[in-house]
């Protein structure tokens, strides 16, 4: 109706720039960004010092993200009027989605010193404040911002995000009740406390919020991909196969519906898990147009290695890697640890920190700040031990950190982005001929691409299969992957194998009430008692190892293998059986089956998966015989000696320092047995 009036506002007066702004603002709010922009500039060809026009007009530039303009347009309306707060705020907003938090920050500063009631600004500056991982400043904007106005539904929605970047999900969740509470329809709120009851474990409401919020606004970014993992979380099957393949086409298609940890679970696809990666780089961690290119580094007489992550503590990446960096020889290598992770000082952590030459907190930094003092500390090699996993930050690469960036060990697929140079894996990961569908170049280390702890902890505190709810006598499969590796098309493997194998059982993880009782469903709809399952509680890590001892045989999960869960099980004595894959986590428990010296255990094709495992208990002595080499290979196989596998990254980092010393650019890379005996040099393939 607003239009109708403007157009005929118009025919009579066809000059009148107002009439041409107001009808841009009605664009606006239709989200007509284009015919916006138009109305605008024709408000602006009319009045030229018009800076209500060229303020609105940064709006319509920003819905077009077109950003650097609608900076621009902000600019020229602060000059036409400085004192003009609209104008600031909007060149916040501006700066925000340019990632310039810092000098958004500025601005708001300066809206709310001319505006000193300019509620929006407040709750804008600590989402840009939140970004420079100031929590507490963004709090108290937060918290002014619902001062000033009680019903204000996007502070609270921010101030939820805030809290549940600090871990305390229940108080997140609280905010983001009082953001729907004053906003019913807020698609990001439902969002948001759907992420807020994952964290506390409530995945049936989890999933709820994000169907709500997909009601609301069936094209939020990635919202889809979030739905789905927690429907995986609960092993809730319900058209899941359909799901995962529009999922998959929508990626394809490169639609912004899934971050790329959530297709590990739904694909065994290398290229789709790349396609992915690449999409979510480019909309969330783009190369920084602020990244400063990196001055030319003297040669250190150690390399400098930095080792970032959030998981310096009880966590399986710091189980994996705590002998590494005590390994380290440091007369080659110096480590500094960056610790961007929640303020936990457990045993792990001091472990870990004690295996630093210098180990420093930087979860209060921005990203840029991170990178700036790596850059400052002259680090030569950056290794992110994350990836795209829970609490990571990309965007410290993305700033560049080092000359040299590393995707090691957390995240097992590619990052897709054009500034991680180096991927360590091995030939069993990443075959030759699968280098394609990695944006990294390829470490091949000779054994495994994964650090083992040899000196991890089993208690001798004694099991019996009674107590754990287990038949005394009986073959037990068991799977201590999380409940949302399985997959439909992996369970009905597992009940034809229970059927075949009388008096079997499969041992579960526990923990999540809905989930089990889904499975249980699931097993009496293919014709297994549901008593068949049997649900392990939690323990701390080193009973859980050893009462793995109890089991009989671990049935991974595929698309999605056991890494940092299949390696215990091993160092227990329990045999793992695997299907590899094309992808990489398609073939993790693959690379450390072999490293054992275990390739029988190594099958490529889902019926000779099942066959094995079938055969595993059925065929006499087969059992016992593979479970007696697991027990000689453990000490003189390389899955467990980490004197060779640390050598061997260091081998790799040598390499990858020597390259840029000469000014080469980042290749591949091979590292053989008989580079860490005495040869100095790693052979690169041939072009």
């Amino acid at each position: 109706m607003a239009l109708e009036l403007i157009a005929k506002s118009l025919q009579i007066d066809p000059r009148n720039a107002a009439a041409f702004s107001n009808r841009g603002y009605a664009f606006l709010e239709i989200h007509q960004y284009r015919a916006a922009l138009e109305s605008y500039d024709k408000a602006i060809y009319l009045k030229p010092d018009f800076a209500e026009a060229y303020c609105d007009r940064a709006n319509a530039l920003l819905g077009l993200d077109r950003n650097r303009e609608a900076l621009e347009s902000c600019d020229k309306a602060i000059r036409l009027e400085p004192a003009y707060a609209g104008a600031h705020f909007n060149r916040g907003n501006s700066l925000f989605r340019l990632h310039e938090y810092q000098a958004a920050v500025e601005s708001y500063n300066e809206v709310v010193s001319l505006k000193p009631d300019y509620a929006d600004a407040y709750s804008n500056r600590g989402g840009a404040l939140h970004q420079l991982h100031q929590y507490q400043a963004a709090m108290e904007s937060y918290d002014e911002a619902i001062r000033l106005n009680p019903h204000h539904a996007e502070a609270y929605n921010n101030r939820g995000t805030t809290l549940l970047e600090l871990h305390q999900y229940q108080a997140a969740r609280e905010s983001y009740d009082e953001a729907i509470l004053h906003q019913p329809n807020y698609a990001e709120a439902y969002v948001n406390r759907g992420n807020a009851l994952h964290g506390l474990h409530q995945y049936q409401r989890a999933l709820e919020d994000f169907e709500k919020a997909i009601l609301l606004m069936p094209d939020y970014d990635y919202l889809h991909g979030m739905r789905l993992h927690m429907k995986l979380f609960l092993c809730d099957w319900e058209n899941i196969e359909s799901e995962c393949h529009h999922l998959e086409a929508q990626i394809s298609s490169d639609k912004r519906v899934a971050q790329p940890l959530i297709t590990l679970f739904i694909s065994g696809s290398s290229a789709l898990q790349k396609r992915a990666a690449e999409i979510y780089v480019r909309d969330k961690h783009r190369l920084c147009s602020t990244a400063k290119e990196i001055p030319r580094l003297p040669r250190h007489r150690r390399i400098r290695i930095g080792y970032f992550s959030a998981n310096f503590c009880e966590h399986p990446t710091s189980y994996l890697t705590a002998e590494l960096f005590e390994r380290h020889d440091r007369g080659k290598v110096e480590i500094i640890g960056f610790d961007f992770g929640p303020n936990l000082k457990d045993k792990m952590t001091e472990r870990v920190s004690a295996a630093m030459d210098r180990f420093l907190d930087v979860r209060s930094m921005s990203n840029s700040g991170v990178a700036q003092l790596s850059q400052e500390l002259e680090v030569d090699i950056a290794v992110d031990l994350m990836g795209f996993t829970t609490g990571n930050r990309a965007g410290i690469f993305a700033e560049r950190a080092a000359p040299i960036q590393v995707n090691y060990l957390g995240y097992p697929g590619t990052m897709g982005a054009s500034y991680m140079d180096y991927l360590i894996g091995d030939r069993t990961m990443i075959p030759e001929s699968r280098q394609q569908y990695y944006s990294e170049k390829i470490v091949y280390l000779p054994d495994t691409f994964q650090a083992n702890d040899s000196r991890q902890h089993i208690s001798d505190k004694p099991f019996s299969r009674t107590e754990e709810g287990l038949p005394e006598r009986g073959f037990v499969y068991c799977c201590f992957n999380k409940n949302c590796k399985i997959t439909p098309r992996t369970f009905e493997i597992w009940m034809r194998i229970l059927s075949r194998v009388d008096g079997s059982v499969l041992w579960l993880l526990g923990g999540n009430p809905q989930a089990c009782a889904n499975l249980r469903k699931e097993a009496e709809q293919r014709g297994i008692s549901s008593q068949r399952l049997i649900y392990a509680k939690y323990l701390p890590l080193d009973e859980h190892i050893a009462r793995q001892k109890l089991a009989d045989l671990f049935l991974d999960t595929l698309p999605f293998n056991a890494g940092a869960t299949a390696s215990p099980a091993l160092w227990a004595g329990l045999p793992v059986l695997t299907c590899m894959g094309e992808a990489f986590p398609s073939r993790m428990a693959a690379s450390l089956l072999r490293a054992l010296d275990l390739p029988e255990l190594v099958t490529t094709t889902e019926a000779d998966y099942e066959a094995l495992a079938i055969a595993i208990a059925t065929v006499p002595g087969r059992a016992k015989e593979i479970r007696e080499k697991l027990r000689r290979n453990l000490l003189i196989t390389p899955l467990f000696d980490l004197s060779a596998i640390t050598s061997h990254i260091e081998a790799a980092y040598s390499t990858m320092y020597e390259r840029y010393q000469m000014g080469l650019p980042p290749e591949h890379i091979y590292v053989e047995k008989t580079d860490v005996a005495g040869a100095p040099r790693i052979p690169f393939p041939e072009a």
